[in-house]
């Protein structure tokens, strides 16, 4: 905190009327425990979608499987009603279509992602390196507001089907079926006081959690199937429907096509099970760049869970329309968004419902956890980077406040409705997957795999026909998605101005040679020319000096020294400089590569003051042309008014004038 702020806060704001000593001020209080923990590199916030640690927990594929678990298995808390309610009686055809795109569309694409992205970044980051420049950027801004849709609304949309199994359980008061909304705000808000509190992530409650859902599911699917097995006449009935109201299979089957993208919840689990990488445990021979073990368990991890998924999509889809009226699957039905809770109600009674609408709303709200985690994690891991996050940002409580705020605007826009949201989450879902696909086929195009490539393609264009239908039919994602997406790029964009004028370094090598020029010379002024890298042949060094000596009176006698500075990724916020020197005509040059020329000038030169006790004098030309374009030039391509931006720069970084490089423009 600053001094006038320090100073403000313990005058009048603490002072004790009775004479005792001062304490910390409330609002000073307040502040210091919303800024704690600046970026969370502990790995202490649960979910499939955590940042991993500096050095983090591996375990078994199978356990890492069951903390992605909670996002993907919890969805048949709610899916089978879902898709009962968008395709009616070709439930079970269409959910053999998500099926078929899940083995062999999702789970291929996202294999290969865990070959090329295995340090947990997923799709977005490889997107990210495979397009250029700001492209990248924009791009992965407009990703982060679908993750943060997909994200958020694996919130709203977890409390409102835990609430849902809540309030239907035949023990649960029935005045509480008029609560709905109230109850998943009380969720919602539960959520965050544990994320502000602080919640330790335990893979071994995620295990738990899975094991006995997933166990629970089994005999729920398995006494369904007796009941349809057992009572031939259920599937006569059903097949009969069909064929009162479809004329031939094939149009059960176009209208499968056309409906399955509503099912889409039922691939949700895919871009978690890449975040989850880090953490799982791979080979003693595994290395940073080729973790071989660790991809490996990670496919794995994919397969079976796309496997059991899919089984279990299948068979509660078949069970759920065989032996639930369709009515009951409508709004106000008793079958609405619980579709298994209804199940388990009717056929194995209250005790075991009971069970199973406990053990549903315990991981549904983990579900809401891990995507809470999944944000709090994904803000930080991009946008500080690009030098397009305000500071309270990097901090975990102020991020927990404005997603849960958010959460109880979308809640209360949608009314608690588990229907209501599923297009918004199912867009989320789709346009990750999207990305994802476009991704792996761009790098199947560079590595030249041909076959890999069209295969990929294939894949991408259906993900994006499927996206575009879910887009068309339910709008609601696209425009949250869309409200994130400008809130995001607003905020990045204030934030870049805000941030423009730091040193933006993370730290400076001198070669040999460079470190050359200044060792021993501690306590001198060093004379330094800038000079651009592009003016042409080695004689334009011996114009710049006499220029610059006739212009800015650089002492008679003193030797100078150039410095070069090349433009490299000008979207990049900060880097690493390396300073290389050499020796042309006679005269020295230092050389580096830097995103922005202003702001690693004045890095350079306040650590030659530092770390050779000289002091640094620079000299530049004064840049024409109109100051607002080269402003703007200066924030988004590295260059424009060098001397005065360098000047400023070094101003905010050394308020100390006596001690401050001096830059002198002629």
């Amino acid at each position: 905190m600053p001094a006038v702020e320090r100073a403000e806060l313990t005058s009048a704001d603490t002072a004790d009327p009775a004479g005792r000593a001062p304490h910390p001020s409330r609002v000073g209080r307040l502040r210091s425990w919303l800024l704690v923990g600046l970026i969370d590199e502990s790995g202490s916030h649960p979910g499939p979608h955590r940042a991993a640690p500096a050095t983090p927990a591996h375990h078994s594929w199978w356990k890492v499987m069951c903390l992605t678990g909670v996002d993907y298995f919890s969805t048949l808390g709610y899916q089978p009603g879902i898709a009962a309610l968008a395709a009616g009686l070709l439930s079970p055809l269409a959910t053999v279509v998500l099926v078929i795109l899940t083995l062999f569309g999702a789970l291929p694409v996202y294999r290969r992602v865990a070959r090329e992205s295995h340090r947990g970044e997923g799709s977005i980051a490889m997107l990210e390196r495979l397009l250029p420049a700001w492209v990248g950027k924009l791009l992965v801004l407009v990703l982060l507001g679908f993750a943060a849709t997909d994200f958020l609304i694996t919130m709203t949309l977890s409390a409102a089907d835990a609430t849902e199994h809540l309030v239907s359980n035949p023990l649960v008061p029935a005045g509480w079926s008029h609560h709905n909304l109230l109850i998943t705000l009380a969720l919602l808000a539960l959520l965050g006081g544990v994320f502000l509190r602080g919640f330790s992530e335990a893979i071994g409650i995620a295990v738990v959690l899975v094991a006995v859902y997933l166990g629970l599911n089994v005999v729920v699917v398995a006494v369904g199937l007796e009941h349809v097995a057992s009572a031939p006449g259920l599937l006569s009935d059903w097949r009969a429907a069909l064929t009162s109201n479809y004329s031939s299979p094939w149009m059960m089957i176009g209208i499968a096509l056309l409906v399955f993208p509503k099912l889409a919840l039922g691939l949700s689990g895919f871009e978690t099970g890449v975040a989850v990488m880090p953490q799982i445990a791979g080979d003693p021979d595994d290395t940073d760049d080729k973790p071989e073990g660790r991809i490996r368990g990670t496919r794995r991890l994919l397969s079976t869970a796309a496997v059991m998924m899919s089984v279990f999509l299948i068979t509660s889809s078949v069970i759920t329309t065989v032996l639930i009226p369709q009515s009951q699957f409508q709004p106000g039905g008793a079958a609405n968004g619980r579709a298994l809770a209804y199940l388990a109600h009717q056929y194995l009674g209250a005790a075991f419902g009971s069970v199973y609408d406990i053990s549903t709303i315990t991981i549904l709200w983990f579900a809401g956890a891990s995507a809470m985690a999944g944000l709090l994690n994904l803000v930080p891991r991009y946008l500080p980077r690009y030098g397009m996050a305000p500071e309270w940002a990097r901090a975990v409580r102020p991020l927990v406040l404005v997603f849960a705020g958010i959460a109880f605007v979308v809640t209360w826009v949608f009314d608690a409705n588990v229907d209501a949201q599923s297009g918004a989450y199912a867009t989320g879902v789709l346009v990750l997957m999207t990305s994802a696909s476009v991704a792996v086929t761009l790098s199947a195009h560079r590595r030249r795999h041909r076959r890999q490539m069209i295969a990929f393609a294939v894949i991408a264009a259906v993900f994006l026909y499927t996206s575009i239908v879910n887009i068309i039919e339910r709008p609601d994602g696209v425009k949250i998605a869309s409200l994130f997406i400008a809130g995001i790029i607003g905020v990045s964009l204030a934030s870049r101005v805000g941030r423009s004028f730091e040193l933006r370094t993370s730290r400076i090598v001198l070669d040999d040679k460079a470190a050359g020029f200044f060792t021993g010379h501690a306590g001198r002024e060093i004379q330094i020319i800038a000079h651009g890298p592009d003016l042409g042949g080695e004689h334009t060094l011996g114009l710049k000096e006499r220029q610059q000596r006739a212009e800015t009176y650089i002492p008679a006698g003193d030797p100078v020294i150039f410095l070069e500075v090349t433009l490299s990724d000008t979207s990049e916020f900060s880097s690493a400089l390396t300073v290389h020197g050499s020796t042309r005509q006679g005269r020295r040059v230092l050389a580096m590569s830097s995103p922005v020329v202003a702001n690693s000038i004045a890095a350079l030169l306040l650590h030659l003051r530092d770390e050779y006790g000289v002091k640094p004098n620079v000299y530049f030309e004064w840049t024409e042309g109109n100051p607002v374009r080269n402003f703007l030039r200066f924030l988004f391509l590295g260059v424009g008014e060098i001397a005065p931006t360098t000047r400023e720069v070094l101003r905010r970084a050394e308020p100390d004038t006596t001690r401050r490089p001096r830059v002198h423009v002629g």
